[in-house]
């Protein structure tokens, strides 16, 4: 089959990943003429051990608001105990946890290969884009001009960032896709010699990198994200990893899966789902046009949710990792 043709098909399938039912695709492993066994590959999940006895416990927090009298908005002070994610214990981690010092040393590795501290990235899908996700507070000063002190301080510091398109953050993006060279399309300022994150490394120069992912879920999911989160720590970028809303896979994998990661590298977890559990539906609606999809979209007090703890987890991470 003529190259440029897969090549078209294989861009088309993964653009659309929000928008249709489709089977996840393998990363090609070089740019040589793809097969046609790599257009229909053969399903296979390898979740993570469900046994972390090796594994560092994750510092979690019990939440509590406190009273702000210059703001409408509320502080947040951490209670700290320990847990870990075993089965269905992920649920019960907090949204916010208290976020480990060994943050600082990657960060500070980052400074010296020259990061930029005032830059963060959002490795995700459609719901991470910046009309959905963190934008408005790039483009909205009302809303900043709400935010406790602490979390104008922080948006300050990233200004610029929040409203950031990026090959990283598309509709449809899989873990695997963020390893695949084609995937960015030569857009966004990327090359076909490099993969989505190679590029946004090179571009953006992030200090931080928030990685919520798993919606459009995929056989190798974990593997690629241990490529990916491997990749991060090697160039000195902090990885906030992060649960999603949905359970498009029916049985919690992904989050579970996305837990055990943040124990197995010693990592900050912002568990999004948990944010959830007082709102009708969880927050989440299928679409009328789109019902093979079933319940993965935001509605609009979910997203409201989402960008708050975001920017909340965004802030604890950087503080943690800067001493400020």
């Amino acid at each position: 089959m003529n190259r440029i043709l897969v090549l078209t098909l294989l861009v088309s399938i993964f653009v659309t990943a929000c928008q249709v039912e489709r089977t996840p695709l393998p990363i090609p492993t070089s740019t040589s003429t793809l097969t046609e066994d790599q257009l229909i590959p053969t399903p296979r999940y390898d979740p993570l051990p469900t046994s972390t006895s090796t594994k560092k416990p994750i510092v979690t927090v019990t939440r509590v608001a406190t009273s702000d009298a210059n703001t409408t908005s509320t502080p947040t002070v951490f209670k700290t105990e320990t847990a870990t994610p075993i089965l269905d214990e992920w649920k019960d981690l907090p949204v916010i946890p208290e976020v480990n010092t060994n943050v600082r040393d990657i960060y500070e590795n980052g400074l010296l290969l020259g990061n930029d501290p005032n830059a963060f990235s959002i490795f995700g899908d459609c719901q991470s884009e910046p009309d959905e996700f963190l934008g408005v507070f790039d483009t909205d000063p009302l809303v900043v001009e709400d935010l406790a002190p602490e979390l104008r301080e922080t948006v300050l510091n990233f200004e610029g960032s929040f409203d950031r398109e990026s090959s990283t953050s598309q509709d449809g993006t899989t873990p695997g896709a963020l390893l695949w060279d084609q995937w960015h399309r030569g857009e966004y300022g990327c090359t076909f010699a490099e993969t989505p994150v190679d590029c946004e490394l090179r571009i953006n120069r992030p200090s931080f990198v928030i990685i919520q992912i798993g919606t459009h879920f995929e056989s190798r999911n974990t593997d690629y994200l241990r490529k990916i989160i491997n990749q991060l720590i090697d160039a000195g970028v902090v990885p906030i990893l992060a649960t999603k809303a949905d359970n498009r896979e029916y049985d919690n994998r992904v989050n579970r899966d996305m837990a055990l990661l943040a124990t197995e590298f010693d990592l900050p977890l912002w568990n999004f789902w948990a944010s959830l559990s007082d709102i009708p539906d969880r927050g989440l609606y299928t679409r009328d046009d789109r019902p093979l999809q079933g319940a993965i979209y935001l509605t609009d007090d979910a997203k409201e949710i989402h960008r708050m703890t975001g920017l909340a987890m965004l802030n604890a991470v950087w503080r943690a990792a800067t001493g400020n």
